[in-house]
């Protein structure tokens, strides 16, 4: 059977469309549920535990899920959408990527209500993988009726690309010059600690009225609003506070054993562990971690700051695990 033709006015239309309406949960926001989401991320902060325990923010989504049996009110809209892209050979699908937005803290007690909408579907986009539109919802979420979050959540439906018949392996390509990592965007507020980082020295704001410290740079205090400011030095000293470790594609820039991924022991050649580190003067901030593999990276982890040399122009803080520290 041939394709269904469409046009985009056509799945342009299902934008705005409930996927569900006043859903809820099917259980209170619980303390068993965050010992095991915790105990599986490995996640041992006291503020998920106690009388006064929160839940963690990235559980967002957890609370809405339907499990195996579903949710009884979804609506046919997304459902509809899909198959209408199935009748026209987009056939496949690959979820790219999804956003939150936490608005308030979950505790144990709470009962979750959500309703989703189509947010946006995509003109027909070409990628590697072959052509589609992306889909991307949005489920709001409230906890005992106050809003408490956001989800989006973004699927790439596609008709699979050609594979290209096999040949011979072509003779090597001269050898490229080496991909440049991204330049930090500088501007009046932060030139600062740029030329700060370029003379080896990581400097943290301090509001000359109140004295309170600040990281990242800002024009004004935070604390009282002043704009008069100086400088204070880091020591370098630090523990990791939270972390992620990032999963993509080979990226030149980003490969095994240069920088922040030397000694990552990354699975890809773009695996390497970010950190928030809280310094020693009490301010956090985004970094790597290097000189461990990023599966054994833990919080609260000691470390030490150190300056990457990404290229000739560029140099970058990065923080490494002290020996011994990942005992």
């Amino acid at each position: 059977m041939s394709p269904v033709q469409l046009t985009y006015e056509q799945l342009k239309a299902y934008e705005g469309r409930p996927t569900s309406a006043a859903g809820v949960g099917k259980d209170l926001v619980n303390e068993p549920m965050i010992r095991h989401w915790c105990e599986a991320v490995g996640d041992t902060s006291p503020a998920y535990r106690g009388a006064d325990a929160i839940a963690p923010p990235t559980m967002l989504q957890a609370w809405t899920m339907g499990g195996l049996s579903g949710h009884a009110d979804r609506s046919g809209a997304y459902d509809e959408l899909s198959g209408l892209l199935d009748s026209a050979g987009y056939t496949s699908i690959v979820a790219t990527d999804c956003e939150q937005e936490y608005l308030r803290p979950l505790r144990p007690g709470d009962r979750i209500t959500f309703d989703s909408v189509i947010e946006s579907v995509s003109e027909r986009k070409t990628t590697k993988l072959g052509a589609g539109h992306f889909i991307t919802t949005r489920m709001d979420i409230h906890a005992d009726g106050v809003p408490a979050g956001t989800h989006r959540f973004r699927v790439l439906k596609y008709a699979p690309a050609a594979r290209p018949a096999k040949t011979e392996e072509p003779p090597k390509a001269p050898q490229q010059p080496r991909a440049r990592r991204p330049r930090p965007v500088i501007n009046r507020d932060n030139a600062g600690f740029w030329e700060g980082v370029r003379a080896h020295r990581l400097l943290i704001q301090r509001c000359t009225g109140c004295r309170v410290l600040r990281f990242p740079w800002l024009p004004g205090c935070n604390a009282c609003g002043s704009p008069e400011w100086d400088t204070v030095e880091a020591s370098g000293a630090g523990t990791v506070f939270s972390y992620v470790v990032m999963h993509h594609p080979p990226f030149p820039a980003f490969s095994v054993g240069d920088g922040p991924g030397e000694g990552a022991g990354a699975a890809t050649a773009a695996s390497y562990a970010v950190g928030l580190i809280e310094l020693a003067e009490g301010v956090r901030m985004v970094s790597n971690i290097v000189g461990i593999p990023c599966d054994k990276v833990r919080i609260g982890m000691p470390v030490r700051l150190e300056f990457f040399c990404a290229d000739e122009e560029l140099e970058l803080p990065v923080f490494r695990v002290i020996e011994g520290g990942e005992g």
